[in-house]
């Protein structure tokens, strides 16, 4: 499985608020760890169950991890690094992940160790027609209920896309499904190893 790891923390770049919500209210930040019945409020697993497990698995009380946002697509625009699957189609996702403890939200260096961690696991993985983007962003934990970034702490948060590749929606959903069990495995592992390492 090919996994890569980035760091994408310029002033241009994409950055995360914590909580968050659209302009319209109609979607928002849900805390799963805290109110894991708030997973059916989640749209994008009411079609996916696999999703909602992964999630579910993330968010579980003794993990050092919370999801923030996710989304999963179906398409035929594919990149150049892609033609190397040599197949038309791909099934993406992502999910915005955040720790637990408030001091590690804050560290670059506890997110990029965990990131790399994870994406050298993920590279041990047998080859299929599966890849794994991990990028550690900017994050602004809100400490008030205004959204004001003056009442803020500037962290940090990864997203994990994942694509899964094949001639048809049902090869390529079923590639992502196997790299999605790959990624929950993956992620318990190095968080289990962070926690016996203190």
């Amino acid at each position: 499985m090919q996994a890569e790891f980035s760091v994408e923390i310029g002033p241009d770049d994409h950055c995360l608020e914590i909580p968050w919500a659209s302009g319209d209210g109609g979607l928002r930040y849900f805390d799963l760890k805290k109110q894991p019945e708030l997973l059916l409020e989640i749209t994008e697993t009411h079609d996916n169950r696999e999703l909602a497990e992964f999630l579910a698995a993330v968010n579980q009380p003794n993990s050092q991890l919370e999801t923030a946002k996710c989304d999963t697509w179906l398409t035929d625009e594919l990149d150049v690094e892609d033609e190397i699957f040599g197949v038309p189609l791909k099934f993406g996702s992502y999910v915005d992940l955040i720790f637990s403890d408030t001091a590690q939200r804050l560290s670059f260096e506890k997110h990029e160790e965990f990131a790399r961690s994870l994406a050298a696991l993920l590279r041990k993985a047998p080859d299929f027609a599966a890849a794994a983007e991990l990028v550690l962003r900017r994050c602004y934990y809100h400490r008030s209920d205004d959204f004001d970034l003056d009442k803020s702490d500037s962290g940090f948060y990864l997203t994990l896309y994942l694509y899964g590749y094949g001639d048809d929606e049902d090869g390529a959903k079923k590639n992502w499904l196997i790299g999605l069990k790959l990624l929950q495995n993956a992620l318990l592992q190095v968080t289990a190893q962070a926690r016996r390492q203190g």
